[in-house]
């Protein structure tokens, strides 16, 4: 009995040496740099003929007239971001410049989108478009309107009951909670000008956002005529980062409106893994007292890990292998692997993702290409086996350390990228599958919008970056999740070193800045998938190729998927009705009368009560 009690006295201490060695001889083995074998999902990309984004556009029947005159600046800035935003929500459109053509019958279209400054020379037509609404057409009014005397003829038709001559800032958009993802809360906007009207609106107006200001002045709202509706947008802000506002509005025109979106969530770290990076220690030896490399070892990586263990979210590091300078094409293989294995089997390990960057960081690109003052450190490559040379120094070096890992995903250093560049890589390396760029464009940035390219090349754009997101990412995040369902950020290891990417307030500050965002992002999009880059990727081709066929009644909403494969999901608002039961897909509630659709078939009936 006494040797029993005393076997079960050291029972605890044994079993936590064990489970002590057991985790020190995992740390070990990764240490010394024993690769991951990664079950490679062979359905992450389609096979076989995939259609470009292009060619399934071409194909969409059109049922919306977009208004534009080439001789006013605001229509033709507004056109930009209009167009994009149609061609993305798949929505098919003939588009008339009434200052070259004659504006076509209403009668031919479901819905109008006039993008003018003014009525003026729209041809005496203002009439004609109230009485089509009346009749149960849908009209959008995408530009803030100057006031002169067709808008005054029709001005209560829109639901206004006050319009003053001066127009008004808008420094602050708020959200009707039940509008939007993300709404019930403001959002700011950089370097606000007088661009809306001053206004206040009938009592059958439903306003949808406004200023978050005294005046509350209403920015987008809907107001019924006859068997038709108006939906009007007074912000008089055309810019990448507030499509989604513009799209939730054409959203509003129908009794239903289906698009497609990506649902994907992606974070990726750039010159990761690579040589410790260089930049000013100053903030790290201030808070740390430590060298930058066991900084990066013992508190950045720990602390990106605490992420992927507190949310799901899944790093893909694009690895570069030196910062030589050197773009002749001669290479020299990198043998300092040791925090090359570390890094990258640790990422791996935490479901993670390898992808390319480069063999330097030097931009693919050629000597017709002047960097002049905005990147002077940067050199061109002497020739395009120059450039190709140093890829496939990239993709030997990344498959010895990694040699069961499929990589697929090119990210641009400094998201530069010739067209000579991207014409070697697309025929060189048909291993890489997807360029992952910006979204933004910018000199020299290579920019993209989210579509599978003519050549097959998945083009997926990061829309945010950085530790600590100003306003306009904050603006644009909220914005993308309602266009597309999709984040796409990027971090740089070295952001903690650079004092204009807040490294002066120390790392724990950039830390818990960025938590805070991957926590706003979880908390209104808590289902969104948390997706590697070659994941995106795949999800960004699925969605780049559909094409939605959609039929309403009174009592049922059907859609038909072309170029549906084994996943597609769409949004999906409906204005007249409540959803019942559901066929062909599942049907999640975003907010207010906003859905998330999972199909699970190419033909979905959405049945109403």
């Amino acid at each position: 009995m006494r040797r029993t009690k005393k076997l079960f006295r050291y029972k605890e201490p044994l079993f936590v040496l064990l489970l002590f060695l057991v985790l020190a001889g995992f740390l070990l083995v990764q240490k010394r740099g024993q690769s991951y074998a990664v079950n490679t999902d062979q359905s992450t990309y389609l096979q076989g003929p995939i259609p470009s984004t292009k060619k399934v556009l071409e194909s969409l029947s059109k049922d919306t007239l977009v208004l534009v005159d080439s001789q006013d600046e605001s229509s033709m800035v507004a056109k930009i971001q209009f167009e994009q935003i149609l061609k993305d929500m798949r929505m098919g459109y003939d588009l008339v410049d009434i200052s070259k053509a004659k504006i076509p019958n209403f009668s031919d279209y479901k819905k109008v989108v006039v993008l003018l400054s003014t009525l003026e020379n729209f041809q005496n037509k203002h009439n004609d478009l109230v009485e089509w609404v009346s009749n149960g057409g849908s009209a959008m009014f995408g530009v803030t309107l100057f006031r002169e005397e067709n808008l005054a003829s029709i001005e209560q038709k829109l639901g206004i009951e006050n319009l003053d001559y001066v127009n008004t800032a808008v420094s602050n958009i708020f959200i009707d909670k039940n509008f939007m993802i993300g709404g019930g809360r403001s959002y700011k906007i950089d370097e606000p000008f007088n661009s809306a009207w001053k206004v206040s609106l009938l009592e059958d107006a439903k306003i949808h956002a406004w200023t978050d200001e005294e005046a509350k002045i209403p920015l987008v709202w809907e107001r019924n005529h006859g068997q038709g509706k108006f939906v009007v947008d007074n912000i008089g802000i055309y810019d990448k980062s507030i499509r989604g506002i513009y799209a939730a509005s054409y959203s509003l025109m129908t009794d239903a409106t289906a698009y497609p979106v990506i649902n994907g969530s992606t974070y990726y770290l750039d010159d990761f893994p690579s040589p410790v990076p260089a930049g000013d220690a100053t903030f790290v030896r201030r808070d740390y007292n430590m060298s930058v490399s066991d900084f990066y070892t013992n508190v950045w990586w720990p602390d990106l890990l605490t992420l992927h263990k507190k949310y799901g979210i899944r790093h893909t590091g694009v690895v570069i292998e030196n910062y030589e300078d050197n773009t002749s094409g001669s290479t020299n293989k990198q043998t300092d692997i040791e925090r090359f294995k570390y890094f990258g089997n640790s990422l791996l390990a935490n479901g993670g993702e390898i992808g390319y960057h480069g063999y330097n960081h030097q931009p693919l690109s050629l000597s017709n290409v002047d960097y002049g003052d905005v990147y002077p450190e940067y050199k061109t490559w002497k020739s395009k086996q120059a450039m190709e040379a140093s890829l496939r120094e990239l993709v030997r070096f990344t498959d010895s350390l990694f040699p069961k890992v499929e990589k697929s995903v090119y990210v641009p250093p400094s998201n530069v990228l010739s067209p000579e560049g991207r014409e070697m890589i697309v025929k060189k390396f048909p291993e890489i599958k997807s360029i992952s760029s910006n979204y933004f464009s910018g000199k020299f940035a290579y920019a993209q919008e989210f579509e599978v390219a003519e050549d097959g090349m998945i083009e997926q754009p990061r829309t945010v970056a950085g530790a600590i997101w100003d306003d306009y990412s904050t603006l644009t995040a909220f914005s993308e999740l309602n266009m597309h369902y999709v984040n796409n950020h990027f971090l740089h290891p070295d952001d903690a070193l650079d004092e204009e990417r807040g490294a002066a307030q120390g790392w724990a500050k950039m830390f818990a800045s960025l938590e805070g965002s991957v926590s706003w992002i979880e908390t209104i999009a808590p289902n969104i998938r948390n997706l590697t880059g070659s994941e995106m990727a795949g999800a960004v081709q699925r969605y780049g190729i559909l094409k939605v066929n959609q039929t309403n009644s009174n009592d049922e909403i059907k859609l038909k998927l072309d170029n549906f494969h084994d996943k597609a999901y769409l949004m999906l608002r409906i204005n007249k009705g409540q959803p019942g039961k559901v066929t062909g897909a599942k049907l999640e509630n975003l907010t207010g009368n906003l859905y998330l659709l999972e199909a699970k078939s190419a033909n979905i009936t959405i049945k109403l009560k």
